[in-house]
């Protein structure tokens, strides 16, 4: 089966999705089918394409059987979801968009009859508890400064004083080109125009992250690319910018090391009063910065930390 690959240029990228995984006949197709059918954007197909291999895969080697989507049973999909939270211990925003993504794909079955009942339509997704999605510490995002100094990694501090001091996702890292950058003596704006949704904005660039993106972009590699951030053969897609976070996530032994946690490091700075050493800006200035239309999304940053809420209980006095 082959569908796109997460892609701001229009290219198509070929990917299977049940390689390597013992299949019945026909879900290649049937699957293949789903996807021509979905009028969404290449970031929401590839989340589909990685669910469904990763549901499939779990499903063949669980039950020591081929893939076969008329197979599924309701307790299939429960303790999938069981799986992903007990023994892969994933985030319960991940362990839903899975179960999204699997209701998507059987409620399609059904329509089209491949399959006489949903076994995903009873199997209700895991509550959040409202606690603020989880930064790096001053002293973890010190350590990987610190790393990324002493081994002289130009390119790597520019690409995380990218995301410490703008808040950018990793599709913003990955497809910015140098046009949308503009830097002057005293100011600098970078202009983030592949956001979630197809939204665009432009923020400000702080003087140490205007600095990191100068020297880099002096010394970067003469490649014929308009992308900022290349390698010797040309620009980095998603994958090459993942492997450096993943590099220095060994380097360091930050375990949770990836751009999404960046910007959370970011969303809590800005927050932080002046007198804590942070930037002490508003929810309304921050959710333009981080491009979310509704200021409900940015207030998730003003919960309190489950380590917040242990040390708050640790003073209860009897």
């Amino acid at each position: 089966m082959i569908s796109k690959f997460c892609s701001q240029d229009g290219k198509n990228y070929e990917h299977n999705v049940f390689r390597n995984i013992s299949t019945r006949p026909k879900q290649e197709e049937i699957f293949s089918e789903f996807l021509a059918e979905q009028d969404i954007s290449p970031c929401s197909i590839q989340a589909l394409v990685m669910d469904i291999r990763k549901f499939a895969k779990w499903f063949s080697t669980a039950n020591s059987e081929p893939w076969d989507t008329g197979r599924v049973t309701v307790r299939d999909v429960t303790d999938f979801r069981e799986h992903l939270r007990q023994e892969k211990r994933q985030a319960v925003s991940t362990i839903n968009r899975n179960l999204a993504s699997i209701r998507k794909y059987f409620k399609w079955l059904f329509y089209k009859e491949y399959i006489t009942t949903n076994p995903a339509l009873s199997v209700k997704e895991l509550k959040r508890q409202p606690l603020a999605p989880q930064g790096l510490t001053r002293s973890e995002v010190r350590k990987l400064l610190r790393e990324v100094e002493l081994r002289k990694d130009i390119r790597a501090k520019a690409i995380f004083s990218l995301v410490l001091y703008t808040g950018a996702r990793l599709s913003d890292v990955t497809y910015l080109e140098l046009s949308d950058i503009s830097i002057s003596e005293r100011k600098g704006t970078v202009f983030y125009r592949h956001g979630k949704g197809s939204k665009q904005r432009v923020v400000p660039i702080p003087l140490q992250a205007r600095n990191s993106l100068l020297f880099y972009i002096e010394t970067r590699p003469p490649v014929d690319n308009h992308r900022v951030f290349v390698g010797e053969r040309g620009q980095l897609n998603r994958r090459g910018i993942q492997a450096i976070f993943e590099k220095y996530r060994a380097l360091t032994g930050i375990e949770n090391l990836h751009c999404h946690v960046l910007r959370h490091t970011f969303s809590h700075n800005f927050l932080s009063s002046a007198e804590k050493g942070g930037a002490g800006g508003n929810l309304v200035q921050l959710a333009q910065i981080l491009g979310h239309e509704s200021l409900n999304t940015t207030a998730i940053y003003t919960k309190n930390s489950i380590g917040q809420l242990a040390d708050a209980t640790d003073r209860l006095v009897y």
